[in-house]
């Protein structure tokens, strides 16, 4: 079955990191094994991994923030800086597309063309040497390294199709997660030419305040790219069942993260462990979204798969995100129907980003 995960960071790894996401998992692991830090020696993504696990299409990020608060490799002095690493990452993704690793799909009939190419790879082979480029639609995980709102349109211009307005802390946008701010005055002006240009606003990592001032606020389609269920990690990284609410009610799409802390309660980074952590855990955040909305049409993937983190802070039955494929049989299981598996697993994804695209 196909896949479309709807967060990887995949140029942030491959620059800030420094990791060749062209070479095998193994081999980054140990080219790592001497430095220090969480996710060293641990990661799960590259794109041998994708291919056998059939993830047909990824939303990638662009992720540099400029909060004041300066983070060595993703947090800038200055939005200048963010913008100027934003544009590192961006020709990233077009330097793979050159070579036929990737295909950027910026339309619903580019979309329609990548998902009918793997569609009829599978019908006639299992070997993933000659399966299709892997499709990626970009998005800007926190809107610190647009300058202005009307620089907007120039970014969508070169393929930027969703955008998040924060990320961690105090975003010149909005307030993210661990803040309790609302929209800044620049927010509101790029929500308007979020609506004008028809870039779907991705909620995830807004704070509460934000939430809700920008959804209300936001006329266009909403998404929540990985994000879970504050019912069962209580946490302001997740959301409330009445945030959920307002995202199904929006027809929009929320997808299960895969990081520890955000799947168990009391998990606490660099002291847990994660043997209690399985994919079932993911399912359970899967299936709280689907017992909110009524049916299975607004739950999906967002893994966030070496998002800052790896083996070590993912499920501990998941070696690389090859293993996202042991979701169907768990959700199977579960009594969910082979229609209800294929869209979480896919289908939700493949109708959201159709109609955004269009």
């Amino acid at each position: 079955m196909i896949i479309v995960d709807s967060h990887l960071d995949l140029a942030w790894n491959a620059l800030q990191w420094n990791r060749d996401l062209l070479i095998p998992t193994l081999t980054v692991r140990t080219n790592e094994a001497r430095l220090s830090g969480g996710g060293r020696g641990r990661t799960t993504v590259g794109i041998p991994e994708l291919r056998r696990g059939r993830i047909a299409v990824s939303i990638a990020t662009l992720l540099a923030r400029s909060t004041g608060r300066v983070d060595h490799h993703i947090d800038y002095g200055s939005w200048q800086q963010a913008h100027a690493v934003a544009w590192g990452q961006l020709a990233y993704y077009r330097a793979l597309e050159r070579d036929g690793v990737l295909r950027v799909i910026t339309g619903a009939a580019a979309l329609d063309d990548h998902v009918r190419a793997w569609r009829e790879w599978e019908a006639q082979s299992d070997n993933v040497d000659d399966a299709p480029p892997l499709g990626v639609v970009i998005s800007m995980e926190g809107a610190d390294p647009i300058g202005e709102p009307a620089e907007l349109e120039e970014w969508h211009e070169l393929g930027l199709r969703l955008l998040g307005l924060t990320h961690y802390g105090p975003g010149r946008y909005a307030g993210g997660t661990g803040t309790e701010l609302g929209l800044s005055e620049r927010g509101v002006e790029i929500l308007g030419e979020m609506e004008r240009l028809g870039v779907p606003l991705d909620l995830t990592h807004c704070s509460d305040r934000a939430f809700r001032e920008a959804i209300d606020r936001h006329g266009g389609p909403v998404l929540a790219s990985h994000n879970n269920c504050r019912a069962l990690v209580p946490h302001q990284r997740q959301f409330s069942d009445d945030q959920l609410r307002a995202i199904i009610e929006r027809n929009g799409v929320i997808g299960a993260a895969l990081d520890a802390w955000m799947l168990q309660p009391g998990w606490v980074i660099g002291k847990s462990d994660n043997k209690s952590v399985t994919l079932e855990t993911v399912a359970d955040h899967i299936d709280h979204v689907c017992q909110l909305a009524g049916d299975a049409r607004h739950a999906a993937i967002g893994s966030d798969l070496d998002g800052g983190f790896g083996g070590e802070q993912s499920p501990s039955d998941l070696d690389t995100i090859e293993d996202l494929q042991k979701l169907a049989p768990i959700l199977s299981r579960r009594g969910y129907s082979d229609e209800d598996v294929a869209a979480i697993m896919h289908g939700n994804w493949l109708r959201f980003l159709g109609e955004v695209l269009a």
